[in-house]
């Protein structure tokens, strides 16, 4: 199972907890993507000159994220802009990734040794409301498909906040949020997009809009936190809450586009769902296979009988009926080593019970394990 660290205090003290508890993570994150920045052309050097550039915006957004990710940076003994890099690192990567690698790859790896830095599709999401659930509850659950030299960078974060509210995540070392669930019930799960219009201007990085996120006691409250923002680069937002809400949160440079869950499962993949949206859809590389993906999930739940159980989640995120294009995503050895997607993670959320179930690899050759956000009590000893 993936590091689990406990957070608790001031945002200041979370985020130098999590800098001091995966130190060695932080860095770990920090060469694969210097690594995965340049397969697209961009160094280490410029990689940080230009998450220094969202040091304002994130501040003007909610100075308390921009002192977490801060404190980030003094535990894991790292400059601001490393860690604002990874924070932002969906925004700087170019909308052709996974595409072929830029001709000035290996100059660029070259340069980045000579600094030192060392070398080293995304996702299908699914939202269930509680009346087609075993369980009686909302389940959100999710593929996380990315680079597999990542997934020994992964790390759980339970977070108790200064308020009372607390959350539990799924995410990369150094990074703020990514999938994840809090004390209300509500949960988040990301797929990335990509338009035309990315890039086009600086917008909110997605990965510091799922840490307020999970802040959120609804889908309702959530939609109208995404509304108010502009983004940078496109993001899916799959979103659901105890209550049985479940919504797509489509953003680009464009505006916000919600895809409402109307049916037993709301499913997502890597490219728009709302029609005007899909207008200035970026062409994908035919590896993430977004398409093929969707159309497998969206017959699965077709075929399911009754109602959902976590066991006919973990069958259908554990399809492997398309190869290497599959909704469970082994490595293609075909292609490059730094556009090479797989499964790095599953996870399973009951917003009910406030539980998450996680397969720490590719989910046909690991079990689920279950992570509740609230810590077990200590057992109590008897005379």
């Amino acid at each position: 199972m993936f590091p689990l660290i406990e957070l608790s205090g001031s945002a200041y003290e979370r985020g130098q907890q999590h800098g001091l508890a995966a130190k060695a993570l932080v860095q770990r994150s920090i060469a694969s993507y210097a690594r995965l920045f340049a397969y697209c052309g961009i160094s280490w050097t410029d990689a940080r000159q230009m998450g220094s550039t969202y040091r304002e915006l994130i501040g003007d957004f909610d100075p308390q994220l921009l002192t977490e990710i801060e404190g980030i940076a003094n535990g894991s003994d790292r400059h601001i802009n490393e860690i604002l890099a990874l924070n932002a690192r969906t925004e700087l990567l170019p909308p052709s990734y996974p595409g072929e690698p830029h001709p000035d790859r290996s100059k660029v790896l070259e340069a980045n040794g000579q600094e030192s830095q060392p070398d080293w599709g995304e996702c299908t999401s699914l939202a269930v409301k509680p009346l087609q659930s075993a369980t009686g509850t909302t389940l959100l659950a999710q593929n996380w498909d990315w680079l597999g030299s990542q997934r020994s960078a992964l790390v759980l974060l339970r977070v108790h906040g200064e308020a009372g509210a607390s959350y539990l995540t799924l995410t990369e070392a150094g990074m703020l949020a990514k999938i994840g669930l809090n004390s209300q019930g509500f949960g988040v799960c990301l797929n990335i997009l990509r338009s035309t219009d990315d890039g086009a201007h600086p917008g909110l990085p997605v990965h510091v809009l799922l840490r307020k996120l999970l802040e959120c006691h609804s889908v309702e409250e959530a939609v109208t936190l995404a509304a108010r923002q502009t983004f940078g680069a496109s993001s899916s937002v799959m979103c659901a809450d105890a209550g049985g809400q479940t919504a797509a949160l489509e953003f680009s440079p464009r505006g916000l586009e919600v895809m409402h869950g109307t049916q037993a499962a709301l499913c997502h993949t890597n490219h728009f769902l709302a029609p005007t949206a899909s207008k200035h859809q970026a062409s994908l590389a035919p590896s993430l296979s977004t398409v093929p993906r969707l159309e497998r999930a969206t017959a699965l739940i077709d075929m399911a009988q009754g109602k959902f159980s976590a066991a006919d989640l973990q069958r259908m995120l554990r399809d492997e009926s398309d190869g290497y294009l599959s909704i469970c995503r082994r490595p293609d050895p075909a292609l490059d080593v730094d556009a090479r997607i797989e499964t790095v993670a599953s996870v399973i959320m009951d917003l009910g019970q406030r539980v998450m179930h996680v397969a720490p690899d590719v989910p046909s050759l690991v079990d689920y394990q279950a992570v509740g956000l609230n810590p077990p009590a200590p057992a109590v000893l008897k005379g």
